[in-house]
């Protein structure tokens, strides 16, 4: 049996402001953007440049509920993490774009590591593997 994780949803306020902050800040690709009237909302799909793996499903909020996670996903701990081929290329653009970081990069026996909130709040390691982890 092969399977493979082909979206993770994240709760967004808004589809636009959400697809700014991912095309535009952290330079990921809009895969998809199709309007589903049925429903009144679009799916909307996001991944990082030069990935065909896992990608982010940008899920506007629905209700006062849904809109209670919206940057709090997973209770303040880092959600998500991106791996990425050089670290500093993609630390320095980030800071460059205004991204903010909360804590600094750190060398670990894993690699280097520094983290991010996104534009609602959740956090994000940015990491770069060097004991060959996949």
């Amino acid at each position: 049996m092969a399977q493979t994780l082909a979206h993770v949803a994240l709760v967004v306020r808004d589809y636009d402001e959400a697809i700014g902050f991912f095309t535009g800040k952290l330079g990921f690709d809009l895969v998809d953007d199709t309007y589903q009237p049925e429903q009144d909302k679009r799916w909307v799909v996001v991944r990082p440049a030069g990935s065909s793996g896992s990608s982010i499903l940008l899920a506007r909020a629905s209700d006062d509920h849904q809109s209670r996670y919206i940057g709090d996903q997973a209770g303040g701990r880092v959600f998500l993490f991106l791996r990425t081929d050089d670290f500093w290329r993609d630390y320095e653009a980030y800071l460059s774009r205004g991204v903010e970081f909360v804590r600094e990069p750190k060398e670990a026996d894993y690699g280097i590591v520094a983290v991010f909130r996104d534009l609602y709040g959740n956090l994000w390691d940015l990491i770069q593997f060097t004991d060959g982890r996949p």
